[in-house]
């Protein structure tokens, strides 16, 4: 089930929050609570039912080795035994159903064998709660003080605004907020709220992402080749769309666990307004780099020994944050082209050398645009004949001075990529959504400007109206492939 799907926001949605606050109202805290772990094991293997298998045995797994975790034991070498197995086996769930064919792959390929590929299919969201799961064992480990009943941790893995593509939310942060008594009762300033940051979510997906996912779809998989400006705009497309559709995505789920009076942390900051990687890597998907920096980067020695040390630590972290993210060489060299220029920023930094904020910001947002290309290319050959493209200078020359053939060069692109709007209409899309990622406030900001009125509720009524047009045409979210 889709957040942008009608049976989610008129049927699921609805029922679901109705039936857990009149529950609550009612005094049947523990039946709410399981009522909210049934609906997000519903939402959950509404996409595939074999799924619930995978992580109901993650879950009972994880919780064991965290309760023995938690309990008041000094035996070290017992405690050293079940924190090694509880990383082997979330790693392993990840490795076996994530990476198996790959490994196969690529053994094959290097000593020309030929063991079978088992062609597994990937189950929704299990690079988020794999490693929601491994920070509650790992934080038990260092006592932090986490032993909640069952029922608790099980809503804590499923609550399912945050199941299926994160944010990545640790124990700590979540678990309090579903304790409080306040938080079971109906908000209505929470409900507006929610539903406001909800219908921007909806808007950015449907409307934005949708449409310019065209494009990037022309020119990645549907052109044998690209000539300049096909090329930049390929790249350029797909740079604001995955933008547009996992921003969305976490807004609709922060608008939901408002709709519940839960908090869910910020994922997004602006990170196309960045002036250094650095700073891009503080805005983007920032659960994920909580995560890498507090359960990798640290254990790895962070900056403690050295400056040498610092910098294999960091690029550890980018090379896992690639494989993480997908199995396949173009993760793998995204991570470690990300990874590259870190160290660069960081070397440059030590040197006390600053660049304007203006230049800092196009070599940026240039580099980030380049490495996305790696990301979304379904194979190598598909990269290189988008950089090809994007480094054809002397097509650029070429086109400059026959404007006039520019049109008839680039019928093919426009057939396959417009759709039903047209190019001027996607044009104007692209260039309106530079605009709102540029000059606009993003979510996070317009959040705290809310206030329960009729231009808020206008708005509301306006972005969920115009979404709904647009959900003719269900489509995924980009990160369920992640």
């Amino acid at each position: 089930m889709l957040f942008n799907s009608y049976e989610f926001i008129f049927l699921f949605l609805p029922i679901t929050l109705i039936t857990y606050f009149l529950l609550n109202k009612f005094n049947k805290n523990m039946l709410a609570k399981s009522w909210l772990v049934i609906a997000s094991l519903y939402f959950y293997s509404y996409f595939n039912k074999s799924y619930l298998i995978l992580i109901i045995v993650s879950i009972l797994v994880n919780y064991f080795i965290g309760t023995e975790l938690s309990m008041k034991t000094n035996n070290v070498i017992r405690r050293k035994v079940l924190l090694i197995f509880g990383i082997i086996f979330n790693l392993g769930a990840l490795g076996y159903f994530k990476y198996y064919d790959f490994f196969i792959e690529n053994i094959n390929y290097i000593f020309k064998t030929n063991f079978n590929l088992l062609h597994i299919m990937l189950p929704l969201g299990i690079s988020f709660f794999t490693f929601q799961q491994l920070s509650y064992v790992v934080d038990n480990y260092h006592r932090k003080s986490l032993n909640y009943d069952f029922l608790s941790y099980c809503l804590f893995v499923t609550f399912f605004p945050q199941l299926i593509a994160g944010p990545i939310v640790l124990a700590a942060e979540m678990l309090p907020q579903f304790e409080n008594e306040k938080n079971k009762k109906v908000n209505w300033e929470n409900m507006n709220r929610g539903l406001y940051i909800f219908s921007i979510g909806l808007a950015k997906k449907v409307i934005i992402a949708d449409t310019i996912s065209h494009f990037a779809n022309a020119g990645f998989d549907m052109m044998e080749s690209l000539n300049f400006a096909e090329a930049w705009l390929t790249s350029v497309s797909y740079t604001l769309q995955l933008y547009f559709d996992f921003s969305g995505y976490c807004d609709m789920a922060m608008g939901i666990g408002m709709m519940f009076n839960i908090i869910l942390p910020i994922n997004f900051n602006s990170p196309y307004k960045s002036t250094d990687i650095q700073e891009f890597w503080r805005k983007w998907h920032i659960t994920l780099g909580r995560f890498m920096t507090n359960y990798l980067y640290i254990p790895l020695g962070g900056n403690r020994k050295g400056e040498l040390k610092t910098l294999r630590n960091l690029f550890i972290v980018f090379l896992a944050s690639g494989i993480w993210h997908g199995a396949g060489w173009n993760f793998i060299i995204w991570g470690m082209l990300h990874g590259i220029c870190i160290l660069i920023h960081r070397i440059w930094k030590n040197t006390g050398k600053k660049l304007s904020k203006l230049i800092g910001w196009v070599i940026t947002i240039n580099l980030v645009n380049i490495f996305w290309v790696f990301f979304r290319a379904k194979d190598l050959q598909s990269a290189v004949k988008v950089l090809r493209g994007m480094a054809d200078i002397p097509n650029l020359i070429y086109m400059m001075t026959h404007l006039g053939k520019i049109k008839e060069m680039t019928l093919e692109f426009r057939q396959l990529s417009i759709g039903n709007l047209g190019t001027i209409n996607n044009i104007c899309i692209l260039l309106i959504s530079m605009m709102m990622i540029f000059f606009l406030k993003n979510s996070f900001e317009i959040n705290k400007l809310f206030f329960p009125n009729k231009k808020f509720l206008f708005k509301i009524y306006l972005y969920l109206f115009i979404s709904l047009f647009f959900m003719t045409n269900i489509s995924d979210f980009l990160y369920f492939n992640f």
